[in-house]
């Protein structure tokens, strides 16, 4: 027979590794803990009746009609007798189209229309057919018109663009029709209808393809919408339904706050000659959410002001003639309590003796002295040295920096940083026109500005015209950018150590971390002067949820009302400069929220826009859009990341998302952000389109610096680097740092070689030849308050903002 060997098992047992799931838990290590548990439920004695398949259809048919009355309801609520009427915008898509020729045959669709015309321009439309009425407004057309186009876009129920047939198939939008829908679109197109105009003028057997030509263009934009044609008074009355009848699109910012665009604006001054403020009576239909007369009110291009009162006058417009001689008086619907209205103070004011040490008492001062004699001073002459030559020597030896500069940025990136430490007091508004020497061109713009640049290469004179219209400093500034933003993205935060000043002096604001995500950094650490004059929030989110809540069941003057708003303390010098400038005589009026006029820091999310292609320096001054604001910030930017501290962007570079940071006044989301740029010829350009994330003081953006060093000798896991440190005793100042390589190793400093900042560090593993040791420092920046609304300026504007640089200035000089 076979001899079998069997196997017997040894006293040692074979003990796999086991698997390593990192910080958290495996999920069978989960599933293992939850084994056999189930979750808590409510314990309820009631007794439990199976619904039967009548009752759950009953059910269901209970909730359909619930839901169908709330959009009933949301419908009944414009269009009304006792409603406002729908707000219609007239935006053509082209120059050359006439909005009124558009207006006209919405007029003459209904033998039963009738047509009035406010003071101020709105078009009231009533037709009895639909039992509905219509209010259109048309904003002035034409390149530097976008802001006045957006801000009555803003209030807006529907968006009536105008395209024409006339211009060819791919003509369906111009050059400023781009760019107004590129704007419109990031702040928020409300419930757009699309109307093609001329096509009966074309050769009737290409009217379907003309037509199906504009469709396909208009789907790539608006998906949802269906082309309508505009030449006929039966085409004009499909429009009209379309408008009345379909579902509206909420833009939450506006539909959060009460808002009134005004149809009749009149300003009372004061009965004191003496006195510059007046009342400003604004006169329209409320809408949004209800209006409370203690909060503020704002005016784009004026301010944030108080109201008095609200009244009720007559409606002008009603749909329903035989009525007229019902409520013909003036109704007072609510008064404010000077006790109870809403301060206008924006900033806090800080006591600078808070904290402070009290003044010592005569026995505090007595015990110093006497322990101050007990401390005996020791000057060590020289043997040989006279009592004259004896007092020459100090006592203590102070030793200075040279420069007197502090370490505030770094050497070769941050030069322009301290250029713009002296622009900060030069800050203007909107429609000053000064910008030529700070805006940076986009390749991409050149074709915008081919309106008054001639572009001809068949003779020389041409040539020189265009030269002369060029603007060659703005060129070589642009270069320049981008060279630096092309080193910044090729080396990153990395920086040379400078020779002739110790790196512990250069960076002794900047510290190291461990691990940028979970190393701590204390949020309210080393905070800069500014912090004392703003507000925050204990939590945002919940003070957020809680405003909004209160303010749609707040009981104050109700929105469909045809009300006037008495706005008291408006600046009769301020008004006069705000009419004159103003290209139309409408104005809009804004509810606030509470603390929406109080100052903090704001972060709002920015993503570049595809046409923008110059990258913007962190510091550069833009025009922020963000909800019913517009005003003038030079932001700083950070990654878009989780966690609690973000990495800090020197540029905001094309097809990039980034978070900007600045001073603003608090205002709750959600809102849209738009982020404009100032051409040579004082027109917007926008550059990038975001969100408003949070108004929170707390966000922690960390800049970082990169020190190089090269490996000399390399061993086993030791290396000798240099050219990182140029002295032995930056060397010991930065031992506690961790090093990283270009390849992915790390280690420490051991110890100091020579005299000449040569060092002895230790890896993780053995160095190739060609890498890099790098050392990451980290500092806290800070946003700059360079805030300044874009408001109509005055002489007296000016004076204020003159002595407010001033003030800054000695700031600044003060905490150098």
């Amino acid at each position: 027979m076979a001899d079998h060997a069997f196997h017997r098992p040894g006293p040692l047992k074979q003990a796999n590794k086991a698997h390593k799931t990192g910080r958290h838990r495996s999920k069978g290590a989960i599933d293992n803990a939850q084994k056999g548990k189930i979750g808590l439920r409510p314990i309820s004695h009631k007794h439990k009746q199976q619904q039967r398949k009548e009752q759950r259809r009953n059910q269901m048919n209970q909730l359909r009609k619930n839901k169908r009355e709330e959009v009933l309801e949301q419908k009944r609520k414009l269009g009304g007798q006792n409603t406002a009427p729908f707000l219609v915008c007239l935006l053509p898509m082209h120059e050359q189209i006439d909005p009124k020729s558009a207006l006209e045959i919405l007029q003459g669709c209904d033998s039963e229309l009738v047509v009035e015309n406010s003071p101020s321009g709105i078009v009231y439309i009533n037709l009895p057919r639909f039992k509905q009425r219509f209010a259109f407004v048309t904003p002035p057309v034409g390149r530097g018109n976008e802001l006045i186009a957006l801000d009555y876009l803003k209030v807006c129920d529907t968006t009536l663009l105008l395209t024409s047939a006339a211009f060819g198939d791919d003509e369906i939008f111009d050059r400023w029709g781009q760019r107004i829908f590129n704007m419109i679109s990031a702040q928020g197109i409300p419930t757009p209808v699309v109307a093609l105009m001329d096509l009966e003028s074309i050769n009737p057997k290409r009217r379907s393809a003309a037509k199906q030509a504009a469709q396909k263009i208009i789907s790539k934009l608006l998906p949802e919408e269906k082309i309508m044609q505009l030449d006929t008074a039966s085409e004009g009355l499909n429009v009209m339904r379309r408008i009345g009848g379909q579902k509206k699109r909420i833009l939450h910012n506006v539909a959060n706050r009460p808002h009134l665009f005004g149809d009749v604006v009149e300003f009372k001054p004061s009965s004191d000659p003496s006195d510059d403020l007046g009342t400003l009576e604004v006169t329209g239909f409320l809408r949004g959410q209800s209006l409370n007369v203690n909060g503020l009110v704002h005016i784009p291009g004026l301010g944030d002001f108080q109201l008095s009162q609200v009244v009720a006058p007559p409606d002008p417009y009603k749909l329903d003639k035989s009525r007229d001689g019902e409520n013909d008086e003036v109704r007072l619907l609510d008064r404010s309590d000077p006790l109870k209205r809403t301060s206008l103070q924006s900033e806090n004011i800080p006591d600078p003796m808070d904290a402070e040490q009290t003044w010592p008492t005569e026995e505090e001062i007595a015990a110093s002295q006497a322990e101050t004699k007990k401390m005996k001073l020791v000057k060590r002459v020289p043997k040989g040295y006279s009592e004259y030559q004896a007092a020459w020597i100090p006592d203590v030896e102070e030793v200075e920096d040279p420069d007197g500069k502090e370490d505030d940025d770094d050497m070769s990136y941050d030069d322009d940083d301290e250029d713009e430490e002296d622009d900060d007091g030069d800050f203007m508004s909107c429609d000053n026109k000064s910008f030529e020497d700070e805006y940076e061109r986009r390749d991409s713009d050149t074709e915008e500005f081919q309106d008054s640049v001639s572009v001809a290469s068949e003779a020389a004179n041409n040539d020189e015209k265009y030269d002369q219209q060029m603007d060659f400093q703005e060129e070589r500034e642009t270069l320049k950018k981008l060279q630096q933003a092309r080193t910044d993205q090729l080396w990153p935060d990395e920086i040379d150590t400078p020779l002739d000043v110790p790196a512990r002096e250069r960076f002794q604001k900047y510290r190291g971390l461990e691990s940028f995500r979970t190393s701590p950094w204390d949020a309210k650490e080393n905070l800069p002067a500014d912090y004392a004059r703003i507000y925050q929030f204990q939590n945002f989110d919940r003070t957020k949820r809680r405003i909004l809540n209160e303010g749609k069941e707040f009981e104050g003057v109700l929105p469909g009302f045809y009300v006037t708003l008495h706005v008291i303390n408006v600046p009769e010098s301020r008004w006069n400069a705000f009419k004159s400038a103003q290209l139309t005589d409408n104005i809009i009026v804004y509810g606030m929220l509470p603390h929406e006029h109080q100052m903090c820091v704001m972060n709002v999310v920015l993503q570049r826009m595809p046409d923008s292609e110059v990258p913007l320096k962190s510091k550069e001054q833009l025009i922020i859009q963000c909800g019913y604001r517009r005003f003038l910030v030079n932001p700083i930017y950070s990654q878009h990341t989780n966690g609690d501290k973000h990495k800090f962007e020197r540029y905001f570079r094309p097809y990039e998302t980034v978070c900007a940071t600045f001073y603003a006044p608090i205002q709750f989301p959600p809102a849209a952000v738009l982020a404009f740029k100032v051409n040579p010829d004082s027109t917007l350009a926008l550059v990038a389109r975001g969100r408003l994330l949070s108004c929170n003081p707390d966000r922690i953006v960390l800049k970082r610096v990169v020190l190089s060093g090269h490996p000399m000798r390399i061993n086993r896991k030791s290396a000798s680097i240099r050219y990182m440190f140029f002295y032995k005793e930056d060397v010991e100042y930065f031992k506690p740092v961790k090093l990283r390589t270009k390849c992915g190793r790390l280690g420490h400093i051991k110890e100091s070689l020579g005299t000449h900042g040569h060092m002895k560090c230790y890896f993780d593993g053995q160095l190739r030849s060609y890498d890099t040791a790098f050392m990451y420092l980290y500092k806290r920046v800070f946003p700059k308050w360079t805030y300044e609304e874009c408001l109509v300026r005055t002489a007296e504007h000016e004076r204020q903002h003159a002595s407010a640089n001033r003030r800054s200035s000695q700031q600044v000089a003060m905490e150098e």
